[in-house]
């Protein structure tokens, strides 16, 4: 089972009874609200994303992603090609690191600056291929058409519906029973989600085995 944008409003209606003109004009918003739900609560390599970029000599600043979030590693290549990696640091150690902006070398920490910037130190001392491996935000379902689907749709729609069907009954000020039946519905839906981010992605059964459960 997997849901389009336009099929997962029709189910949040029905499941609602409800086709008021202000509640409709939200369902994108209960949508939007579900899915950042799931994302501040579950680890899945959907949310992780590889970008390339060029740091420039002399200039300590490295441009952040647009849809950047939180760093997962940084590593650099210079004209030689090889890879090294930089430790990831407070942007109060970074700048204590190297007061002097005008002492260049080849960087060893990296700092978040500021929404659209990270921070090198020391100032690269020639231009560096960077390798961004971070914590994204990936595209709503209410970005694309009717007709379009993302992965959360497609893999996970029961926290997809339960979480968009919370929202719309916090909107609707509606009954608390129900409100706390879908809430359980969707935490349970997580409960599949953090089995598959944070344990079916992260082993094989090569190293692991499979998982055996202590019988009843």
């Amino acid at each position: 089972m997997s849901f389009t944008y336009d099929q997962l409003k029709t189910a949040i209606q029905d499941y609602t009874e409800n086709d008021e003109t202000t509640f409709v004009n939200n369902l994108s918003l209960f949508i939007r609200q579900a899915e950042e739900r799931i994302l501040k609560s579950v680890q899945l390599s959907l949310f992780r994303k590889n970008v390339t970029a060029s740091s420039t000599a002399s200039n300590k600043f490295l441009a952040c992603p647009s849809d950047f979030l939180s760093p997962f590693s940084l590593s650099l290549a210079g004209t030689d090609g090889d890879k090294f990696f930089i430790d990831f640091k407070d942007p109060s150690f970074v700048q204590t690191y190297t007061p002097d902006a005008t002492t260049t070398g080849s960087p060893r920490y990296y700092a978040v600056f500021d929404v659209d910037n990270f921070i090198l130190a020391p100032t690269p001392n020639t231009t560096f291929t960077a390798e961004l491996h971070y914590f994204y935000r990936p595209a709503s379902l209410n970005a694309g058409s009717g007709s379009g689907t993302t992965w959360l749709s497609q893999n996970a729609e029961l926290s997809l519906l339960y979480g968009a069907l919370v929202e719309a009954y916090i909107f609707m000020k509606g009954e608390q029973d129900m409100m706390t039946y879908y809430d359980k519905r969707f935490t349970e839906s997580l409960t599949g989600l953090k089995m598959l981010g944070e344990a079916k992605e992260t082993t094989d059964e090569y190293r692991t085995g499979k998982v055996i459960r202590a019988k009843q």
